[in-house]
């Protein structure tokens, strides 16, 4: 009989990705805790950071407009 595939929920594949992130423990030990395969977890991890670089990109540009908007109500 075929087995049922695992879905994750998105609070779920954070805890795992921060904690990896952390550093704390090896990947191979953090999928061992949470029984979910290793490449799981460094892909998740891959996931996080590359979207903190679009957050960070996200404030950087927010902030730009921000200061270009409040130069033009000062004048």
């Amino acid at each position: 009989m075929a087995t049922k595939r695992r879905r994750f929920t998105a609070e779920f594949k954070t805890r795992v990705a921060l904690e990896a992130l952390r550093g704390d423990r090896t990947i191979q030990a953090i999928a061992a805790k949470h029984q979910v395969h290793p490449n799981q977890v460094s892909g998740w991890k891959r996931q996080a950071v590359d979207g903190m670089l679009d957050l960070h990109a996200k404030i950087g540009e927010l902030t730009v407009e921000r200061d270009f908007l409040a130069r033009g109500l000062a004048r």
